[in-house]
């Protein structure tokens, strides 16, 4: 367990209690100057990438422009699943929308994909990560880059490895999930008050988002992996 402090102060603001919620919208300039310029280029993407690329400065209006932004700030549940639409949800959008070729083949891109979304999650590098905005905004932008090139590697791979760089992604997003689950007291001081304005406790608000790791995040790997299977079966039983 890490020492308890008050001094977090967080990209996203003070953590709000749920009175006060739909009032924290971020205004941002810099913020909203550059989701109005992904919109533009977005807008005038050709039309089979179009609606990727608006689906994807959508998602992160809600994820950094809305209330949810300062709800991070609060809960370490929130925060679980923040960063899971942005590698499950932002990052393939990313990867679909600009399909720039290969930056990493499967193998290297899972290794680093998951090394930098454990390395996030380790209680005193994710404490840096709230202690100050360019420290925040390198875990937001190391996460979505990382995962986007492991979409962008696993939609170019072959499907067998495809199917297996999901998998492999889909276990170490469980095994996250589990031990954070199972931990026997709060590990994240940035989290230390803001659940008790929610009414629970920190410890109970970690084992909800280890929770969300081990179980609904890890399923969307599977979901994908099945999908990718299912289509290599049907081409394979058409060529016969």
């Amino acid at each position: 367990m890490i020492p308890v402090t008050s001094g977090w102060t967080p990209y996203c603001g003070a953590a709000p209690g749920p009175a006060e919620l739909l009032s924290r919208w971020n205004a941002d300039p810099v913020l909203l100057a550059a989701l109005a310029a992904a919109a533009f280029w977005a807008a005038r993407l050709p039309s089979d990438r179009r609606h990727f690329g608006i689906g994807a400065v959508a998602l992160a209006t809600l994820l950094f422009a809305s209330p949810f932004c300062a709800l991070t700030s609060a809960l370490f549940s929130a925060r679980a699943v923040h960063h899971v639409a942005l590698v499950v949800g932002l990052a393939p959008l990313i990867a679909l929308t600009l399909r720039t070729r290969t930056l990493l083949s499967i193998v290297p891109a899972t290794i680093a994909g998951a090394a930098i979304f454990w390395m996030w999650h380790a209680p005193t590098v994710y404490g840096w990560a709230l202690s100050s905005d360019p420290a925040y905004w390198l875990m937001q932008l190391s996460l979505t880059a990382s995962a986007a090139i492991f979409w962008q590697a696993v939609f170019r791979a072959p499907p067998l490895a495809g199917v297996g760089a999901l998998l492999a992604t889909m276990v170490q997003m469980g095994l996250l999930g589990a031990l954070i689950t199972v931990a026997p007291g709060p590990l994240y001081a940035p989290h230390a008050f803001g659940p008790q304005l929610w009414g629970v406790s920190p410890l109970e608000d970690q084992q909800l988002a280890g929770l969300i790791m081990w179980a609904p995040a890890a399923a969307l790997y599977l979901a994908a992996a099945l999908l990718i299977a299912g289509r290599w079966l049907r081409g394979a039983r058409q060529t016969i």
